[in-house]
């Protein structure tokens, strides 16, 4: 007799009870994601008040200081004279020309005395950041010249050159010429070396490292040495003005101590300090045209 083992009945799973339509759309979506909001740097965010009458805000508080001082007569017109005063006094030389001739002569010796100077220097610069030899031969004779204020002279160049327009212009070259020397120079040598060794791995000549890596890398510098010696530019040319001129701002500051004219002098300090506010302006301006690829950090 034999007995049959049946398979172990397994049983099948029961789906009818399943149902087959998808549930809803809303039932199986999490939550709505929130909207995404553009993410704006905190330096970039415009305030409330513009910058522009923040940075006046300064300059005018102070005005307005000196006016009070002066009509409460603690500051007295001979000491200093007030605000309407030196306003009317300025007015006065501008309509009668002399202000504007004034400032076309003294314009023109920091032009001469500029272009000379950063000629020089930055030939210097060239010269000694470059070339060991160049260093060598030329750094040492800078570094001592540095150190004799140009101030001091004055009198060897009255000797040397008369007492025309050339001291004028060598006082004024001598001032420029140094700072930009010294940023220059910097700027060459802090170059990164990883940045030169990378430029002779992708075949770059010696002028063309020069061109494309170190020019570059120096140019910050540059416009900051540049900064610095138009500042020494119009102090070189207070002093030179004091040497045997017959015009000039520097000549109406000279007649105006002659007869005790505070407010004649006040104003041509007033013209020296814009121009040479306008000029710092136009190295800024140059700054931000030339130097668009180097982000830096603008203040929060």
């Amino acid at each position: 007799m034999s007995i049959s083992h049946a398979p172990p009945h397994s049983p099948e799973p029961d789906i009818s009870g399943i149902s087959t339509s998808r549930a809803p759309a809303a039932q199986t979506a999490g939550p709505a994601s929130p909207a995404l909001q553009p993410v704006v740097p905190a330096s970039s965010r415009r305030t409330r008040v513009p910058r522009w009458v923040r940075r006046t805000t300064g300059p005018l508080l102070l005005l307005a200081l000196w006016q009070l001082l002066s009509t409460t007569g603690v500051l007295t017109a001979d000491v200093l004279a007030s605000p309407g005063r030196i306003a009317g006094v300025g007015w006065d030389l501008i309509a009668d020309g002399s202000l504007p001739s004034a400032m076309g002569t003294s314009l023109q010796r920091v032009a001469f005395g500029l272009l000379f100077g950063t000629v020089t220097g930055t030939g210097l610069a060239l010269l000694s950041g470059l070339f060991r030899i160049g260093e060598d031969l030329v750094d040492a004779p800078v570094q001592m010249l540095r150190t004799v204020p140009f101030v001091g002279l004055i009198p060897l160049f009255i000797i040397w050159f008369g007492i025309g327009e050339t001291p004028k212009i060598a006082i004024i070259t001598l001032g420029v010429t140094f700072p930009l020397y010294l940023n220059v120079y910097a700027g060459i040598r802090g170059v990164d070396a990883q940045l030169i060794e990378a430029g002779e791995s992708l075949g770059l000549s010696r002028w063309g490292l020069v061109r494309h890596v170190v020019l570059p890398g120096a140019l910050p510098g540059a416009l900051t040495g540049l900064r610095y010696s138009l500042g020494i530019a119009w102090l070189a040319l207070v002093f030179a003005e004091q040497v045997n001129a017959d015009a000039g701002i520097g000549f109406l500051m000279v007649q105006a101590r002659d007869f005790l004219r505070t407010d004649v002098i006040v104003v041509c300090l007033i013209v020296y300090a814009f121009l040479g506010l306008l000029a710092d302006f136009i190295v800024r301006s140059l700054e931000r045209l030339l130097l668009q690829w180097r982000p830096t950090f603008t203040g929060r």
